[in-house]
């Protein structure tokens, strides 16, 4: 089973790579994935452009909630999105 994680603009400049498939063997927590993710790619910021990022799951947004009490589904998709200037 596993979680994709898709990185958008300067998170995936932060990343060096467009997305990362992670291992598990049940829900994890999105700040369990973040933490991942960054675990993977701890060279280029990652850690602090996620700290600022959107997040979907699916094609549903997070919203503000707690990312340690947003549980993410094997199967599921998770999108780091950063903020976007212009129109």
């Amino acid at each position: 089973m596993i979680i994709t994680v898709r990185y958008w603009a300067g998170a995936k400049h932060a990343a060096g790579v467009d997305h990362d498939d992670l291992p598990v063997d049940g829900a994890l927590s999105l700040a369990e994935v973040r933490a991942r993710a960054v675990g993977l790619h701890p060279q280029g910021g990652l850690e602090r452009v996620l700290a600022v990022c959107s997040c979907l799951i699916g094609e549903e947004p997070v919203g503000s909630g707690d990312p340690a009490r947003v549980m993410v589904e094997p199967g599921s998709t998770v999108e780091f999105l950063p903020p976007f200037a212009g129109g």
